[in-house]
């Protein structure tokens, strides 16, 4: 469970993680001054297992992979939005950065909105508004791949086991 933090449409990358912090890419400076732009307490105030929740176009801009891995390293726990540019998209899943696509549930959440997130089922529960929405799931594949925590680590347990 946690406390979602709800942005609008198209949140820019530079939003996300400001360019000004891109001489550092050390996941625990990047988590400092994640979302900075967009909400100046996010980065004091998250709590690990928070919820990210945002309109269409998440993640647009820049390709850079640091967006992903300042939101991974601010602990928060899934974005929900209504959609994604594909570069993010990418990177969070290379990243093992868990992201659900339910505009649904991005209209049925409000900013501090007490949420749980069953990644595996896709099921979003919105425990103060008494609600429930279904996201598609990821594939079996796909949810190993970020439990393990990216690509990499994904492409490194494959090797072992083979």
């Amino acid at each position: 469970m946690g406390k979602a933090w709800k942005f609008g449409h198209d949140i820019d990358t530079d939003v996300i993680i400001p360019a000004r912090y891109l001489n550092n890419s050390d996941p625990e400076h990047l988590a400092k001054h994640c979302m900075e732009d967009g909400d100046v307490t996010f980065a004091e105030k998250v709590q690990e297992g928070d919820i990210l929740v945002a309109g269409k176009n998440f993640g647009c801009g820049s390709s850079r992979e640091h967006a992903p891995i300042a939101i991974k390293a601010a602990k928060v726990k899934v974005v929900i939005a209504e959609s994604y540019a594909r570069i993010f998209y990418r990177n969070a899943l290379n990243i093992g950065l868990p992201i659900l696509e339910c505009p649904e549930a991005v209209a049925g959440i409000n900013a501090g909105d007490e949420v749980t997130v069953d990644l595996e089922s896709g099921k979003v529960e919105n425990l103060t508004q008494k609600t429930s929405f279904q996201a598609r799931p990821f594939p079996p594949f796909m949810q190993e791949l970020i439990n393990t925590g990216g690509l990499i680590p994904y492409v490194r347990g494959r090797k072992k086991n083979a």
